[in-house]
């Protein structure tokens, strides 16, 4: 994209329509087709699609043609299981190579993909696979032994766990998915897909209730395509690297299915962060193009500038961040030590898709979201006594807002209609966060407009962990923010009121902390704890968070008046 407005000015969801294929005889639109299907049938069949490495120096390539077969087996093991169109599939493992066969082989079925972070404790996995009419699971044997086998009272719905780790069955539901494979047949034909037709389900942290389940639709792959081609860049000759987690939603968007589309090579590292690691990848796949988080980028950071030396980054053209605002030190950085700016951008689970960026061919303005993806109208809002929005100008702070009608727009949460409504007013979604935009068109985050907590890249929302810690027996009342830390963004704090005939010392502090990580796990449990005599509360008995923040980091505790026990 080398003129920004005249792309804007001219831009057609139509248009992006037409460069993409469709399923064959004008059947309609498919995720699986556009990413696999299309390159599988056509000259890049043989071309690696995935590189994928072991944590063990082991590596493995798919080509597009390898990709097509196995995701065509898993579709054929779907329907076996009397799978059906809109039912729920879930994943919970990390990044290993029969992800991406189960990824595609269950939109091609017409059922609908739910990934889970693999870090979750058991806890957060049964309210999500509840949530969520789980009907499969696909899992590794110790995530079930450990994670899952204690819930199945609570899974009526769940019909098969396929292991994809044992090569024979545990028992007539607990099964393996290599020997199942093994039986399937590599030829599929994808049915007719309505691009309204369900794809993918995220869940996404809430502040006042449970997890909310984010429903995606195939049209969601227009987004996915024309994000790839103007923030991107990604050209057929490039290779990507994405290192989300693909149980957030980055890590399907960007980690699997954008790529594909453009018929790029894509590493996928199953292993976690490690400096001299990262390093050595992208010196040694010749990455070109990489899509990080702010908190590697700040772990980087850390490291002497003597580690960055001894590595030849000369292929790398572009770095993307997401996943929570990146400081201006941070761009500078990239330029003085990786050679190259970092370009934030912005977006959400319920957008499922990047929609305001930093681009390549535009000037980086350091600490700024970027501009609008063409094809997107945002604004600043706020809220009128009525109901209505106000639109603001520039310069005048507000909540980020974004005409409804995008293609990767989330179409629900599941089963919460009434919950879905109150994000829009109008033609307008409320993103939740507060921003302004400047006179030349640039949008810059100033936060949050709600408690959710943004830690190492994680959404957190302090309902989740505070109905957890309340199933402690010394716990009664519990409150959690997201305190400041300045390499992972926020860090997980809760204030505990203990119950009577408990008393607050060292030696529960830390039994609570583990009690956490147990039913949490490691990114979602509180990492502080606090021990208080009562917590700040409205008449109407909700926790007042913000006022506990205000405590916590020394600020105004402003309007005080609906507070519990304040005068009238």
């Amino acid at each position: 994209m080398l003129d920004y407005s005249e792309v804007c000015t001219t831009f057609s969801w139509e248009a992006v329509r037409a460069s993409l294929q469709g399923l064959p005889n004008n059947s309609g639109l498919n995720i699986a087709h556009e990413a696999i299907e299309r390159h599988a049938n056509g000259p890049l069949r043989d071309r690696v699609a995935i590189r994928w490495l072991g944590k063990k120096d082991t590596s493995l390539e798919l080509t597009y043609g390898e990709l097509q077969a196995g995701s065509n087996r898993f579709a054929n093991l779907l329907k076996q299981l009397g799978v059906n169109k809109g039912e729920r599939v879930f994943w919970l493992a990390g990044r290993i190579p029969i992800l991406y066969s189960v990824f595609f082989g269950i939109l091609k079925t017409g059922a609908v993909f739910c990934p889970l972070f693999s870090a979750f404790g058991p806890e957060p996995i049964a309210q999500r696979l509840e949530r969520g009419n789980a009907k499969i699971l696909v899992t590794t044997e110790r995530q079930y032994r450990k994670k899952i086998e204690p819930l199945l009272s609570r899974l009526p719905e769940l019909e098969s766990i396929l292991l994809v780790d044992r090569e024979e069955k545990l028992n007539e539901w607990v099964l393996s998915l290599p020997q199942l494979m093994a039986d399937s047949s590599s030829e599929f034909t994808i049915p007719p897909t309505d691009p309204e037709d369900k794809a993918i389900l995220h869940f996404t942290s809430g502040t006042t209730g449970m997890p909310k389940g984010a429903v995606h639709v195939h049209n969601a792959v227009l987004t996915h395509w024309i994000t790839g081609r103007y923030v991107l860049d990604l050209h057929p000759e490039d290779v990507f690297w994405c290192t989300a987690d693909p149980g957030w939603v980055t890590g399907t968007s960007y980690g699997i299915i954008t790529p594909l589309l453009h018929g790029v090579t894509s590493i996928v590292d199953e292993a976690e962060f490690e400096i001299q690691r990262w390093y050595q990848i992208l010196e040694q796949h010749k990455v070109t193009v990489w899509y990080t988080a702010p908190t590697a980028i700040r772990m980087l950071m850390r490291a002497s500038a003597d580690v960055r030396e001894k590595y030849d980054l000369s292929a790398l053209r572009l770095i993307h961040s997401v996943g929570e605002p990146l400081n201006p030190e941070a761009i500078f950085w990239g330029q003085r030590v990786l050679g190259l700016p970092i370009h934030d951008n912005w977006w959400q689970t319920e957008t499922g898709g990047i929609m305001v960026a930093n681009y390549a061919a535009l000037e980086i303005r350091p600490g700024s979201m970027g501009k609008p993806l063409p094809g997107i109208e945002a604004a600043i809002a706020n809220r009128l006594p009525d109901g209505t929005l106000q639109l603001e100008g520039d310069e005048v702070e507000g909540e980020l807002v974004l005409r409804r009608g995008w293609p990767s727009m989330f179409r629900a949460y599941l089963h919460e209609q009434e919950r879905y409504n109150t994000c829009f007013v109008g033609d307008w979604y409320l993103t939740g966060d507060l921003a302004r935009r400047d006179t030349d068109g640039y949008f810059w985050f100033i936060g949050r407009a709600d408690d959710i907590i943004k830690t190492a890249g994680h959404m957190v929302g302090p309902f989740e962990v505070e109905s957890s810690l309340m199933e402690h027996a010394a716990v009664a009342e519990a409150g959690v923010i997201g305190k400041p830390e300045p390499t992972i963004g926020e860090l997980v704090k809760a204030f505990v009121v203990l119950k009577p005939g408990f008393s607050a010392s060292d030696e529960l502090k830390q039994e609570l902390i583990g009690f956490g990580r147990i039913r949490l796990g490691s990114a979602v449990a509180p990492k502080e704890i606090e021990f208080t005599d009562n917590l700040p509360k409205t008449r109407s008995g909700k926790i007042m968070r913000r006022l506990l923040k205000a405590r916590e980091l020394g600020l105004p505790i402003g309007d005080t008046s609906t507070l519990e026990g304040s005068a009238s």
